[in-house]
C-alpha cells in the first residue's frame, strides 16, 4: 500500500542535505556561538552565513534578521513586542478573522491588557477588503497584522496593496505579515510591500522543526519578550539553535533556487487532484488561491471520520489547522467565509509539497472516491 503524505501545511519532511549539515554541526561544530574561542567562532559563522542567506532572499540587511524557535514565537514577538514598545502612541490593533492562533491568541492577550483589536471581514474566498482596512486606519493604530497565505484554505491576501494603503494613510502604523505558509513558495520582498515585520517558520519548507525567524525593519521599535543574555542585539536572548538555523537557511536556499519549477509542479498536482475528484458528488472546494493547499468540504461526512478512514489507507491529511486539530473547536476561518453550520465539521485539508508525486495524488483521489460513499451510507443508517 502506497504511503501518501498530504499534510505539508502542517509540517514537511526534512531535506536530506539539511539533515546532513545539522548532523555535522551537532557532532563537530557544536560550539556555543557566544564563546570567545575557535569553537565559538565556528558556530557563530553558521549564524552569520544564515543571516546573509535570508537577507539575500528578503532583500534586506542581515541585521534585520532575528532567529526564533518558530512561527509562533515570531508572531508573538512581532505583535506583543511592538504593542509594548509603542503603547504610548495608541492602543488600537487591526487583524483579520482568519488568522492562525499564533496571531489571534496574542491579539486576545493584548485585548485583556487594555488594547483594542479591530477585525477585518473576508469574502467567501477568504480575502479581505482593502477598503475596509482603510476605513479602520488612523494615527492611533499601532499595528496591522495580516497573513500572506491562509493555512486552512489557501486564501492569498493582497499584502502589497495593504502595505501601500497603510503607508499612505497612516505611515506611523506598523505592518506585520505572517508568511509562514507563503515563504519558500512565493516571493515576497518586505520593503517593496511596505512590510515592517515578517514571520517565517522552517519546518514548512523542508527545514527542521523548532526554528524560525522574524524580519524586523531597522526603524521598528520592538520590546523583547524573552530576556536573558542579550543575544541577537537584545531582541531574543538565549543560546542560538545553530544546527537548526543553518539547516533552515539551507532549506530556504534550496526552495528558492527551484521556486519556479516547484510552483509549476504544485500547480500541476493541484489541477490533477481537482480533475481526479471531479466525479465525487456533493463536495465543495474552499478558497484555493494557491495550488499547494486544497480545502475540501465533504458534505454529510465528519472530517475526523474521513481523516481516519483515509489514514487506514496510508493517506495523511488534516482537519483544519494541525496546530489545533487535537482540540475540538469550530474553525474561525470556515465561519468567516460563511461555510454552512452543518458543514463546519466536514472539511479536510490536502496540502502538497515539491516532493509530492502524481501517483500519490491519483491514489489519494481514488481512496476518497472509495471511502466517501461508504461513510455516507453508514451515516444514513
Amino acid at each position: 500500500m502506497m504511503e501518501c503524505y498530504l499534510d505539508n501545511s502542517a509540517t514537511t519532511r526534512t531535506d536530506e542535505d539539511v539533515v546532513s549539515l545539522m548532523r555535522q554541526i551537532m557532532l563537530s561544530d557544536y560550539g556555543n556561538p557566544s564563546s570567545l574561542h575557535k569553537k565559538g567562532f565556528e558556530a557563530e559563522k553558521y549564524i552569520i552565513d544564515a543571516s546573509r542567506t535570508f537577507a539575500d532572499i528578503l532583500k534586506c540587511d542581515a541585521s534585520e534578521i532575528c532567529f526564533t524557535s518558530g512561527g509562533t514565537e515570531s508572531n508573538n514577538m512581532a505583535i506583543i513586542g511592538t504593542a509594548i514598545a509603542n503603547r504610548r502612541r495608541g492602543k488600537r490593533l487591526i487583524t483579520t478573522r482568519i488568522e492562525h492562533a499564533a496571531v489571534s491568541a496574542p491579539m486576545k492577550f493584548l485585548e485583556e491588557q487594555g488594547f483594542i483589536v479591530d477585525l477585518l471581514d473576508v469574502d467567501s474566498h477568504g480575502r479581505i477588503d482593502p477598503a475596509q482596512l482603510e476605513s479602520y486606519l488612523g494615527e492611533d493604530v499601532l499595528l496591522v497584522s495580516v497573513m500572506h497565505v491562509n493555512n486552512e484554505i489557501g486564501a492569498l491576501e493582497p499584502v502589497a496593496e495593504i502595505g501601500n494603503i497603510i503607508k499612505k494613510k497612516s505611515p506611523s502604523t506598523l505592518f506585520h505579515v505572517d508568511d509562514i505558509q507563503g515563504f519558500g513558495k512565493l516571493r515576497l520582498i518586505p520593503k517593496q510591500a511596505g512590510i515592517d515585520l515578517l514571520s517565517v517558520s522552517s519546518h514548512k519548507l523542508h527545514g527542521p522543526k523548532g526554528v524560525g525567524l522574524l524580519y524586523i525593519n531597522r526603524r521598528v521599535k520592538l520590546s523583547p519578550v524573552i530576556f536573558g543574555g542579550g543575544q541577537q542585539r537584545g531582541f531574543r536572548s538565549g543560546t542560538e539553535n545553530v544546527p537548526g538555523i543553518a539547516g533552515f537557511a539551507l532549506a530556504a536556499k534550496k526552495m528558492y533556487a527551484h521556486q519556479d519549477e516547484n510552483y509549476r509542479h504544485l500547480q500541476a498536482l493541484h489541477d490533477l487532484f481537482l480533475r481526479e475528484i471531479s466525479g465525487i458528488n456533493d463536495i465543495t472546494i474552499n478558497g484555493g488561491d494557491v495550488p499547494y493547499i486544497v480545502s475540501l468540504t465533504v458534505h454529510g461526512v465528519r472530517a475526523e471520520v474521513l481523516l481516519h478512514a483515509l489514514e487506514e489507507k496510508n493517506v495523511y491529511v488534516s482537519a483544519g489547522s494541525a496546530c489545533s486539530s487535537n482540540k475540538p473547536s469550530v474553525s474561525a476561518t470556515l465561519k468567516a467565509i460563511s461555510v454552512p453550520d452543518d458543514a463546519l465539521d466536514s472539511t479536510v485539508r490536502f496540502s502538497f509539497s515539491p516532493h509530492t508525486t502524481e501517483d500519490e495524488i491519483r491514489y489519494a483521489a481514488k481512496c476518497l472516491d472509495e471511502v466517501i460513499p461508504v461513510l455516507r451510507r453508514f451515516i444514513r443508517k
